[in-house]
C-alpha cells in the first residue's frame, strides 16, 4: 500500500534524512521517499505488518510531525512536538496549531533542542525572535558544542547578549569537519550574521583568464564566467599581475582582438590583419598566417607560467637554444635566448625559497583587540605565486585558533587552492581531507614561515597607522592601554602627572608640574612652584615639599587626582614621593620613576616597591610616549629656572618700592646714572623725574 503523508518541522537535508531513516526502520515498511520542498513523504508498506499510526509513531519519535495528506490530524499531547522538534521554526509551528505561545517557554524550547542535538559534526545556526540568522559555527560534535552555550556564565558580554537574543537554533549535519567548515565559511558569507567574525576585506580581485575559443585569448578580468575558460589568481598586488601579462606578452605574440576565430571563419576569408600583426605582437592566426597547433603551444606555456612553474619553461628554452646554436642557426638561437633570459628575470624577481618545495600554503596570524590580521602565502616551485594579507572585524573574542581556521577556509576556496601542505604556526584542532598541517622548526618552512609572520605583522602595523591618521585619539588609547598592561593597573592612565626640579647649587630652586590627559599635555593644568622650605640643593626634599603642596591642595579643593603619578629620577625621588602619597596624605595612587644613564636619556622605567624594572624596550612607540612626557615636563622646569635666575641677575635696589615699576625705575636710572646718585639726590629732584609720592617712597626705602 502507498500512502502519502504531510511532514511538519523540516528545515533542512537533515531533517528530511532523518525522517527518512525512522520510518524506514519500521517493521514493514518498503520504500520511504521524503520531499523537504513540498514537505510531504511518500511511503509504500505492507499493511499486514504496519499501519499508519505506526508511520506516525515514528515520525514524532525524532521530533516531527506527520498526518496523512488532506486529513486533521489529532494529537494526544502536542508539547512535544515543540520540545523536541529540532530545526522548526517555533512562531510557525504555533500558527499550525492551537496550542498558547506563552505556555512553552523559549528556555524550555531550546532545551529541548539540545538535548536531541546529535553528536555528530555539522553546523549551527542561532536566529533571535524575528527568524534572522545571527550567528553560524560549527563543531565536530553538534551536542556538546551548542550546550556550552547554555551551560555556563560567560565571561564575554558580547556572548552573553548573543545568548540572550537566541530564539530558534537550526543545524545541519555533515560527514567531516572539512565539510562543516566550507558550509560554515559560505553560510557566513550568504547571510552575513551579526555576531559572525566579518571578513573587511571582500571585494572582487582580478583574475587572469585564458578563454575557452579556437584561439585562445589570455587577458584580466573580475568577472568569472563559467563558460569552459579557465581563470588564475585572484591577485591582491595589481602590479605583480600586471608583470606577469608583460611577462606573458613579451614572450608569445597571442592574439588581444575579439573576432570569433572559427576554423570556418578563418578559412572563408573574413578577416584582415591589424596593426598588432604589422608591429609584430600578433602572427596573424586570424588570416590563417600561424597555425592553431603553433598556438596552443604557446597557450599550453602560458599556462604553466600562470601555475607557477617558470622552472619547467625555462629549462625548455635553454634546450631549444642549445639545440638551434648547435645546427648553427644563431638568429633563432639568439631569440629563444631573449625569451629565456626574461623568464629568468622574471624569477629573479620572485621570492625564491627553495626548488623541492612544490604547492604548499603558509598561514599566520596577529590580533588586536577588535581585528585579526591573516596572511596567506602559496607556494609553487620554491616561488611565492601568491601573497594576500586580509583581516577579520572581531565580534565575541574569537580565539587565534578559530579565525585562523576561518581564514584557511576562506583563502583556499578564494584562491582555489589544491596544496598538498599547509604550514601553520600553531596547532589547529582542524582536519583537511589528505592535507596534513605542519609546524616547522627549522629549514626552509620555517622560513617561509617566518617571511609570512614579518608580512602580517607590517600589515598590522599599517592598519594601525592609518586609522590613527584618521583618528588621532585612538593611538593614545592603544598607547594608554599598553601602559596599564605592563605596570598591571587597574584602570587606564588617563590622567598623568610628572614632576621635576630645577635649580643651581641650590640657588633660584624651582619645581614643575606637567599634567598629560589622554596621552597630551594639557598646559592649561601646568603648574610652577617656587621651593620655599628646603636650603640647598635638596632634589628629595624638594620634590617632597611639591608633591605634598599639589596633592594637599587638590584634596582641600576636591578637584581631579592623577592615575598614575611620574617622578624625574629612579628609586630615590620615587620612595619620597610614595612617603608624602601614601603616609601622609593616605592616598593610592600609582607611581612610576623615568630613571636616566649618564648621558642625561631615559634609559629604563621603574614601578612598584620596591621600584623593579619594567621590560619597556627603547625605540617603541610607547617607551617614546614615556621619555615625551619626561621631556616636555624638563622643559617646562627649566624654563621657569632660566627666568626666575635672570631676573635675581637683574636685580635692582629699586625693585620693590611702593609706586616703582619698570618705566619710573628706567626714568630714575636714565636720569641720575646709577643707584648711588639717586640716593644722593633730594626729594624735589626725585619729584621732577617720577612725581612727589613716588619720590618720597624711594627717598623713604633707600
Amino acid at each position: 500500500m502507498i500512502e502519502h503523508f504531510d511532514v511538519t518541522g523540516m528545515s533542512c537535508a537533515a531533517c528530511s534524512a532523518h525522517v527518512e531513516k525512522s520510518v524506514g526502520a519500521v517493521d514493514g515498511v518498503n520504500s520511504v521517499t521524503v520531499n523537504l520542498l513540498k514537505n510531504s513523504m511518500k511511503v509504500d508498506f505492507d499493511e499486514t505488518k504496519t499501519d499508519i499510526d505506526k508511520i506516525i509513531a515514528a515520525v514524532e519519535s525524532g521530533g516531527y510531525g506527520a498526518n496523512v495528506k488532506g486529513k486533521a490530524k489529532e494529537k494526544k499531547n502536542p508539547a512535544n512536538t515543540f520540545l523536541y522538534m529540532p530545526d522548526s521554526s517555533f512562531i510557525e509551528i504555533l500558527k499550525r496549531t492551537s496550542y498558547n505561545m506563552e505556555e512553552l517557554s523559549t528556555n524550555e524550547y531550546l532545551r529541548g533542542i539540545v538535548l536531541n542535538l546529535p553528536s555528530t559534526p555539522g553546523i549551527y545556526q542561532y536566529l533571535n525572535k524575528e527568524g534572522v540568522i545571527i550567528y553560524v559555527g560549527k563543531a565536530k560534535n553538534l551536542k556538546r558544542r551548542v550546550y556550552s552555550y547554555f551551560s555556563k556564565e560567560h565571561q564575554s558580554a558580547k556572548t552573553r547578549i548573543l545568548v540572550s537574543k537566541i530564539a530558534d537554533i537550526r543545524y545541519i549535519v555533515v560527514n567531516t569537519e572539512e565539510d562543516a567548515l566550507l558550509l560554515e565559511n559560505n553560510l557566513i558569507k550568504k547571510y552575513k550574521p551579526r555576531y559572525n567574525v566579518l571578513l573587511k576585506d571582500d571585494k572582487s580581485y582580478p583574475s587572469i583568464c585564458v578563454s575557452n575559443e579556437y584561439f585562445p585569448r589570455v587577458f584580466k578580468t573580475r568577472q568569472i564566467i563559467r563558460n569552459g575558460s579557465t581563470y588564475y589568481g585572484p591577485y591582491s598586488h595589481i602590479p605583480s599581475m600586471q608583470a606577469v601579462l608583460d611577462l606573458i606578452k613579451k614572450l608569445y605574440p597571442l592574439r588581444t582582438c575579439h573576432l570569433a576565430l572559427t576554423p570556418e571563419n578563418i578559412r572563408q576569408g573574413k578577416f584582415n590583419v591589424c596593426l598588432e600583426y604589422h608591429i609584430k605582437n600578433c602572427k596573424g592566426p586570424c588570416i590563417g598566417m600561424q597555425s592553431h597547433d603553433e598556438y596552443m603551444d604557446n597557450i599550453a606555456q602560458v599556462k604553466e607560467i600562470l601555475k607557477g612553474n617558470t622552472q619547467a619553461i625555462s629549462d625548455a628554452l635553454m634546450k631549444e637554444m642549445m639545440s638551434l646554436a648547435e645546427e648553427m642557426k644563431f638568429e633563432e638561437a639568439q631569440k629563444v635566448k631573449e625569451k629565456y633570459e626574461l623568464i629568468e628575470s622574471y624569477r629573479a624577481k620572485s621570492e625564491v625559497v627553495s626548488s623541492i618545495l612544490h604547492n604548499i600554503d603558509v598561514f599566520s596570524i596577529e590580533m588586536d583587540e577588535n581585528s585579526a590580521y591573516i596572511n596567506y602565502l602559496h607556494i609553487t616551485n620554491g616561488c611565492i605565486n601568491q601573497a594576500f594579507t586580509f583581516e577579520y572585524k572581531k565580534r565575541l573574542n574569537e580565539t587565534k585558533e578559530e579565525l585562523l581556521q576561518l581564514g584557511i577556509i576562506e583563502m583556499r576556496e578564494r584562491y582555489k587552492s589544491c596544496s598538498r601542505e599547509i604550514i601553520v604556526p600553531f596547532e589547529l584542532d582542524m582536519e583537511l581531507n589528505n592535507v596534513p598541517f605542519t609546524i616547522p622548526q627549522r629549514g626552509d618552512k620555517k622560513h617561509l614561515l617566518e617571511l609570512s609572520l614579518l608580512n602580517v605583522k607590517q600589515y598590522k602595523v599599517d592598519r594601525l597607522k592609518q586609522a590613527e591618521k584618521l583618528n588621532p585619539e585612538q593611538r593614545s588609547v592603544r598607547l594608554l592601554k599598553e601602559i596599564q598592561e605592563q605596570l598591571q593597573m587597574d584602570k587606564m592612565p588617563m590622567h598623568i602627572e610628572c614632576f621635576d626640579n630645577s635649580n643651581i647649587q641650590g640657588s633660584d630652586a624651582v619645581a614643575a608640574c606637567g599634567v598629560f590627559k589622554k596621552a597630551r599635555p594639557s598646559k592649561k593644568d601646568y603648574r610652577k612652584y617656587n621651593i620655599k622650605t628646603v636650603v640647598g640643593p635638596d632634589d628629595y626634599a624638594s620634590m617632597q615639599e611639591v608633591v605634598r603642596r599639589r596633592y594637599s591642595r587638590i584634596l582641600e579643593e576636591q578637584g581631579e587626582l592623577p592615575d598614575l603619578i611620574l617622578t624625574d629620577g629612579g628609586k630615590g625621588q620615587m620612595e619620597v614621593v610614595r612617603q608624602v602619597i601614601e603616609d601622609e596624605l593616605k592616598l593610592q595612587i600609582p607611581i612610576a620613576g623615568l630613571a636616566k644613564n649618564n648621558k642625561h636619556r631615559t634609559s629604563e622605567v621603574l614601578f612598584g616597591f620596591p621600584p623593579m624594572t619594567i621590560g619597556i624596550k627603547q625605540g617603541t612607540p610607547l617607551f617614546h610616549l614615556l621619555e615625551n612626557i619626561q621631556d616636555e615636563v624638563h622643559r617646562f622646569a627649566i624654563t621657569f629656572h632660566r627666568d626666575k635666575r635672570s631676573k635675581s641677575q637683574i636685580a635692582s635696589a629699586l625693585d620693590g618700592i611702593k609706586g616703582i615699576g619698570e618705566k619710573r625705575k628706567t626714568a630714575l636710572l636714565k636720569e641720575f646714572k646709577s643707584v648711588a646718585r639717586i640716593k644722593q639726590a633730594t626729594v624735589e629732584e626725585l619729584a621732577a623725574v617720577i612725581g612727589e609720592a613716588a619720590a618720597k617712597s624711594v627717598k623713604e626705602a633707600l
